[in-house]
């Protein structure tokens, strides 16, 4: 992204305070849903990040959903379950912003700063476990999350060894039991083939 970007649609650039006293400090993604951002709370002065939803009627939706879905992850140790840490939401104007915990990376970008090679077993096997963690616990309270990629998965600090990673992004999560069998959801290329061929699906397939 540029050095001071804006996006025209939210109106929001390098330097805009959010609600009340969320600073944009920079860009951090964005999506069909709107940005994320780093932000830092003038209240405390900590750095966090701030997912912008747009205020179009099936975005809010969509985002009052994810609400839904992370309230009900209050019940989980982010830490000990690798997931991300849920401080908030607010509302600025219209538009409905969560408030997360600032993670480093995503493994897309970590893995890519390693020039797209892979990672060797021994990072890998750390990682895989804590997703299974992460999935695991998702499914003791019935969420399915729908859209496990790279890039919803971040790395606590790429500097530590073995990395901490941490499943982030529950705008497609959903209860288990609204989860209608036929249905598609998520990214295509990162779904279960069971889902892209129309197959019965099992209680692991749903889980991501």
């Amino acid at each position: 992204m540029s050095a001071n970007p804006s996006f025209d649609d939210l109106q929001i650039t390098e330097g805009t305070i959010l609600g009340d006293h969320h600073v944009v400090e920079a860009f951090l993604g964005e999506g069909g849903f709107g940005l994320v951002t780093r932000c830092r709370d003038t209240k405390n002065n900590k750095t966090v990040a701030i997912k912008v939803n747009k205020s179009d009627p099936e975005i809010l939706l969509q985002a009052k959903l994810e609400i839904f879905i992370l309230e009900q992850l209050r019940r989980l140790d982010p830490d000990r379950c690798n997931i991300v840490e849920w401080n908030d939401y607010f509302l600025d104007g219209q538009r409905i912003c969560l408030n997360f915990e600032l993670l480093d990376q995503s493994l897309w970008d970590y893995i890519g700063d390693r020039n797209n090679r892979g990672l060797p077993m021994r990072e890998l096997r750390p990682i895989l476990h804590q997703l299974a963690n992460a999935l695991f616990h998702l499914g003791s309270v019935g969420i399915v999350h729908a859209d496990l990629k790279p890039v919803n998965i971040m790395v606590v600090n790429h500097s530590e060894s073995p990395v901490k990673v941490k499943l982030i992004d529950f705008g497609l999560a959903c209860p288990a039991s609204a989860v209608i069998p036929g249905d598609r959801v998520g990214t295509t290329g990162y779904c279960a083939p069971e889902v892209i061929h129309d197959c019965p699906i099992y209680t692991y397939t749903l889980q991501y």
